[in-house]
């Protein structure tokens, strides 16, 4: 049996406020997808969670995956799709009933009796199980076990009684946080919140042939190759552009008792994303010489301050070649340099509200604060000078306590705005 595994699409995704919605990224990914679908002919598409980017996803959202299951359907491929995490699991599983008469069947909230389709091949019958993201309350109160806390015993629970027939094949579509012993993978950007919580091990789903994951957004094995994250059709931060090649996996069963054939297959983006990080003078030589057109960037420069003229020459460049720049940054950080060096005396007697207008002034190349920024920093000094280590020291603190709390403040994103 021929299978595609695809997740977390986060249909509706806005980056750096560019919709891929409206910027046809995502409509684009669904045509090539069902030009794939096309070309190999599965007998399922699995959807492992996160269809939406949000609970209530706008209306063109809701209309891009209708037409993408439609034309799933159109094709006479089964769907088999589990709620994620960001998706609201009964506006997901509307009208379920009737679109299971289509071979499209959504599993949208936890029950005690998963969701379960039969297909069959020249194998014999093939036992696809839907399971949407576990919260162990939810999984308590189902199974009526107050005694379930943590989220590899709500999934190992909710599984014992489910009567899986372990003499004939079984895939799982599930959309948690799996791990080997523990072990987690470095987070993209757009998943940092993921690493560490609601882990479950990869041995709970010993009883499947085939375990299709959603939550992570790279794509990898875990624990075993035939337990394996799809990870998200495109890129949703910069930092998902170091992950290895993403989904859809293509995954071809054959008889019970021998490993699946496993695939990760890709789909041109209509944006690439890329990250341009360097020295200032090298950056640009590189990125003139260079022929890239249509992608969305984010520029970093390692090497001096980001001035309004670096930001503009990039800025047009891009512009010039259909691209977007997203985001710009410097990690230079000359300020804090010179606070915990040779010029420490030199700062000392300098109030908090001082040092912060230099060191704000110095990030924004040349730009100084705002109103609102010197309020919120007189504050933070404020609380500073009156902790017990400052009593007496009236309006001079200690010029390293302070270069490590503008460290934090200027580097929380968006904490300058």
């Amino acid at each position: 049996m021929r299978i595609l595994h695809i997740s977390d699409l986060h249909l509706g995704k806005v980056i750096h406020g560019v919709s891929l919605l409206e910027n046809a990224d995502q409509p684009v990914w669904a045509e090539r997808f069902l030009a794939l679908a096309d070309q190999l002919r599965p007998q399922a598409v699995v959807i492992s969670g996160d269809v939406y980017d949000r609970g209530s996803p706008s209306g063109a959202a809701v209309a891009l995956l209708s037409h993408l299951i439609e034309g799933l359907a159109e094709r006479d491929i089964s769907v088999l799709l589990s709620a994620g995490n960001h998706d609201s699991g009964q506006r997901l599983a509307f009208a379920r009933d009737i679109l299971a008469k289509q071979k499209v069947h959504i599993a949208g909230t936890v029950e005690r009796e998963l969701c379960h389709v039969t297909l069959r091949d020249e194998y014999g019958p093939v036992h696809f199980w839907l399971m949407p993201y576990v919260f162990p309350a939810a999984v308590a109160q189902v199974l009526g076990d107050d005694t379930i806390r943590d989220y590899d015993t709500a999934v190992r629970r909710l599984l014992e009684i489910q009567g899986i027939n372990r003499s004939e094949r079984n895939v799982i579509v599930a959309h948690q946080n799996v791990t080997a012993r523990g072990a987690e993978v470095p987070r993209g950007g757009s998943e940092s919140t993921v690493g560490g919580v609601g882990q479950v091990d990869y041995t709970a789903f010993d009883a499947f042939d085939y375990a299709a994951l959603g939550h992570i957004h790279a794509a990898y094995p875990v624990g075993r190759e035939a337990v394996r994250y799809a990870g998200s059709p495109l890129c949703y931060h910069f930092n998902e552009t170091r992950q290895p090649a993403k989904g859809p996996v293509l995954v071809e069963l054959g008889p019970k008792g021998t490993p699946p054939r496993i695939e990760t297959l890709t789909i041109p983006p209509l944006h690439p994303m890329r990250e341009m990080r360097g020295a200032y003078e090298e950056l640009r030589e590189r990125e003139l010489s260079g022929n890239a057109r249509g992608e969305y960037l984010r520029l970093v420069i390692t090497d001096q301050p980001l001035t309004p003229e670096i930001s503009d020459f990039f800025q047009s460049l891009a512009e010039q070649r259909g691209s977007i720049l997203m985001d710009r940054t410097s990690e230079y950080r000359r300020f804090t340099e010179d606070i915990t060096g040779t010029d420490t005396q030199a700062i000392r007697g300098k109030t908090l509200e001082e040092l912060f207008a230099d060191f704000y002034t110095d990030r924004a190349g040349g730009n100084e604060p705002e109103t609102q920024d010197l309020a919120l920093l007189h504050e933070a000094g404020e609380l500073l000078r009156n902790s017990p280590p400052a009593v007496g020291k009236r309006d001079a603190v200690d010029p390293e306590i302070t270069a490590a709390l503008l460290q934090y403040l200027m580097g929380q994103e968006g904490a300058e705005k």
